[in-house]
């Protein structure tokens, strides 16, 4: 099993702390760190490890529902601007990474505080300073959960 598939089956026995909901083609979870203040991942549910993978519709539904997820996180969490990624080298199972971004969050790190997230060094990134407490965690689930039942209610 490949470590989403992992963290699907967690979901699946109600194990995952990170997990916020569940939508037709995938789980929205908040990442493990936080210095992105609201980063979060979209899982697609099964295991596929490319977009062409998908049938046409699949593909379309998942894309939107990704638009979704990321409206959501830019509203909960205040994003000047959102990046997205869908690499798949370390984790080949479809998911996307969702980070809201500030201008200036980079600090040192970037151009004028801005840049790409992985200007940002990894030891930093990974560092458990950046792991949300149990009730940050909390936090960051219910104004995510709040943000997509109202885009899903449209």
């Amino acid at each position: 099993m490949c470590l989403i598939c992992d963290r699907i089956k967690m979901i699946k026995d109600g194990t995952n702390p990170y997990f916020v909901k569940e939508m037709q083609t995938g789980y929205v979870v908040i990442g493990d760190y936080q210095h992105f203040k609201g980063y979060t991942l979209f899982l697609y549910k099964e295991h596929k490890t490319e977009l062409f993978h998908l049938d046409a519709e699949k593909r379309a539904l998942f894309m939107e529902e990704m638009s979704i997820v990321a409206q959501a996180v830019s509203n909960a969490f205040g994003a000047q601007k959102m990046n997205y990624e869908l690499l798949g080298n370390g984790d080949s199972h479809l998911h996307w990474h969702l980070f809201p971004r500030k201008f200036g969050d980079l600090g040192e790190y970037g151009v004028n505080g801005n840049g790409p997230v992985w200007w940002y060094p990894k030891d930093k990134f990974y560092d458990d300073s950046a792991k949300p407490t149990a009730h940050e965690l909390q936090d960051l689930r219910t104004a995510l959960l709040h943000e997509l039942d109202c885009l899903i209610r449209q």
